[in-house]
């Protein structure tokens, strides 16, 4: 962050402080403070506002209860992919696809905090970050405050659409998405399915999905979902999900409950380096898997790892995307970016051709050499060579 910040304020110490109460920041201190070793350290998180809404739907497969099952409104079982004439159900065994509304995710570890008198909360916009004598600063508006070790995960959206429109030659892409949480006056789901992507939409020469996500028979997330350079009009989204309704479920009346909007980098580059005593997590320390979006479960392998360190008093690791697989999602972004194969028919190959635990594997950097292999071979050879030594070599 920028250096300009008024240094006059007498600031206050802290063990740790947590810049930023999203999805990472707030994963980083309940995990923090559900640690024997860590709960009593002095912490401060800062941000901009603590007034939470539902401004997202986290979605993740896990094979065993995680620690916010509790906190689960969906399972699946279940996941559906189609394509033209292409349609497939799989089941997700031995994994559980998973669904947590952000409010509730949100209020539980604000509920959880509240019993902790160490935890201090600071409602301001952060001006800058800092370091000063091997320890870090935190300046805001009328104050600062300074820890041992700092934790951020605030990134300002109007840089990451700079860096977007950049020229650079790593590939930089946007997972962009409007969603429409829906209620049907009569049965339309089957609710034991998710449908994880539906390319028959309009694909504005970009890879571009449905999402449908039914929490009853009557009643589903539905999101337009895009993976694109440039970001589309607001009315676009909502548009095409109006579209996609009146196809599936013509005259059926509906309403719409709820929204939710968003847009993902997705990129294998660093958008911003970790360095004593100022670490970045979430979002801007690269935990979203570059090929997807998906973020939620290497926020959590991210947070896992750096209470570890925590824990132990050794130096603090925050890479979550491994060397291979970050090499894989560069070769997927590099293809998709430069538009030598369409993304549906990428996707509609690897779901037709591998089953869904390997996928899943795949898509959570867990897979073996040899399930990376049968997925890469579900690509034809000639794209996927060519754009794996392009990737290789670094030549654009």
């Amino acid at each position: 962050m920028d250096n300009k910040a008024d240094h006059s304020y007498q600031a206050t110490h802290y063990d740790i402080i947590i810049a930023g109460a999203g999805c990472a920041g707030l994963s980083l201190l309940y995990s923090i403070l559900r640690s024997p070793v860590l709960s009593s350290q002095k912490i401060l998180v800062v941000d901009k506002s603590f007034e939470k809404s539902n401004d997202r739907t986290w979605c993740f497969w896990e094979t065993h209860n995680g620690k916010f099952d509790a906190l689960v409104c969906k399972k699946w079982e279940q996941i559906s992919v189609h394509k033209n004439e292409f349609s497939t159900t799989l089941p997700t065994a031995p994994f559980t696809y998973k669904m947590v509304e952000g409010i509730e995710f949100y209020k539980h570890v604000m509920d959880f905090a509240k019993q902790f008198t160490n935890l201090h909360w600071q409602e301001a916009h952060i001006s800058s970050i800092d370091t000063i004598n091997e320890e870090a600063i935190v300046y805001w508006e009328g104050g600062a405050a300074q820890g041992r070790k700092v934790f951020s995960s605030i990134f300002p959206i109007d840089d990451l659409y700079v860096i977007s429109q950049s020229k650079q030659s790593t590939p930089f892409l946007w997972q962009h998405f409007k969603g429409h949480l829906v209620s049907f006056e009569e049965s339309v789901f089957d609710d034991r399915v998710a449908r994880l992507m539906d390319f028959n939409v309009d694909q504005h020469g970009a890879t571009a999905f449905m999402y449908v996500l039914p929490l009853s028979d009557k009643k589903a997330l539905v999101e337009y979902t895009l993976f694109s350079k440039t970001l589309l009009k607001p009315e676009a989204y909502s548009q095409a999900i109006n579209h996609y309704i009146q196809a599936n479920y013509p005259a059926i009346p509906y309403q719409i409950n709820h929204e939710e909007i968003g847009a993902i980098p997705m990129t294998t580059q660093s958008l911003a380096k970790s360095k004593a005593p100022i670490y970045v997590i979430g979002t801007l320390g690269n935990a979203v898997k570059a090929s997807t979006g998906y973020a939620f479960q290497f926020i959590q392998a991210q947070v896992d790892t750096i209470v570890s360190n925590l824990e132990q008093g050794g130096p603090i690791q925050t890479e979550v995307q491994q060397t291979r697989h970050q090499f894989y999602d560069a070769v997927l972004l590099y293809i998709l970016y430069h538009d030598l194969m369409e993304g549906s028919e990428i996707f509609k190959r690897i779901f037709e051709k591998n089953s869904i635990e390997t996928i899943f594997k795949f898509l959570s950097n867990t897979s073996s050499i040899w399930e990376d292999i049968r997925i890469m071979r579900s690509l034809p050879t000639k794209i996927f060579l060519p754009a794996a030594i392009k990737v290789l070599f670094r030549r654009g």
